[in-house]
């Protein structure tokens, strides 16, 4: 497949307009639907998608909002950056929320939700309701992608900083991702990791999410993106979630996926740190339910959000 222009999905929307943000010495891209007037919803993706992950639920949330969509640092069309650690993700949330200069509505998913989440306790003020929908961290043992064997929790924190290091220290060596012949072998490439997600949709994502260059295609993120952070420990970071002074709309899949849902306890206890939390489940979905269920993510959503 080698196409010049987006390949059809139905139902996905293209934004209406797109913006830079400065933030720090890097820009980040904005993609934005609806009234520029009407209230708005900032949108944050999870790890290795972009900004278009939400082409699907944007417009339907577009008729009550200003629906606003942001590459995180590293990520489809932002700049990449010296760091990523989880504050300057932080920190780039924060400055498009001042950026957009009203009390503003969160949807984060996945990485973006716990993000979402994090920064609605920094600033508070900026934010009027959030929506975390599958961003509740990994359990202990972190998410297994298919074909790879689970991490070795039992080594302890000590040996998993020490591969942690290794690995960023290999990567740095490396600058940009090897090249893909063509648009499909990026598709097969993703759908190891996301087997519930269609072609055609993969098709449509690979294409925003990848650039094209004389010798192949290239994932447009930063290879260093997903290793900034270090070991994630949500249990270091959940008990602060009692912080989170606003409405928090909590939503999973009902399918089992590479990513989550978190089992029942476990999701449980960490969701009881929230003052104020409404649970919901998309039925028929896995992790991605933007993706597999925008109409019924839409719909929660809408019925969640002041206007």
């Amino acid at each position: 497949m080698s196409l010049e222009v987006p390949p059809p999905y139905p139902g996905a929307v293209p934004p209406e307009r797109t913006h830079r943000v400065a933030s720090g010495d890097i820009e980040l891209n904005v993609l934005e639907w609806g009234d520029p007037d009407a209230p708005p919803v900032l949108c944050t993706h999870g790890m290795w998608d972009h900004a278009h992950c939400f082409d699907l639920l944007a417009p339907l949330l577009a008729d009550r909002f200003r629906v606003l969509a942001m590459d995180a640092r590293g990520h489809g069309d932002s700049d990449w950056a010296d760091a990523y650690r989880w504050p300057d993700d932080l920190h780039d949330i924060v400055t498009v929320l001042e950026w957009i200069d009203r009390p503003t509505h969160l949807v984060g998913h996945s990485k973006g939700g716990g993000q979402a989440t994090d920064a609605t306790m920094l600033v508070p003020e900026r934010v009027r309701q959030l929506v975390n929908l599958d961003g509740f961290g990994p359990p202990d043992e972190g998410f297994t992608p298919p074909g790879r064997d689970p991490n070795p929790v039992h080594l302890g924190p000590a040996v998993l900083f020490e591969r942690h290091l290794d690995r960023r220290r290999g990567l740095a060596h490396r600058l940009d991702w090897r090249p893909y012949p063509d648009l499909d072998a990026l598709i097969d490439r993703r759908r190891e990791q996301n087997p519930r997600l269609s072609r055609e949709w993969l098709a449509y994502f690979a294409f925003h999410g990848a650039r094209r260059d004389a010798d192949g295609w290239r994932w447009k993120s930063d290879p260093l993106a997903g290793f900034g952070f270090g070991p994630f420990k949500p249990d270091w970071i959940a008990p602060m979630w009692r912080h989170v002074s606003v409405p928090v709309l909590a939503v999973v899949g009902s399918e089992p996926d590479t990513w989550g849902p978190l089992p029942e306890p476990l999701l449980g206890d960490r969701l009881d740190h929230f003052p104020v939390v409404e649970r919901a489940v998309v039925e028929g979905a896995g992790h991605f339910m933007t993706i597999e269920r925008p109409q019924a993510v839409a719909e929660l959503v809408l019925g969640f959000l002041d206007g």
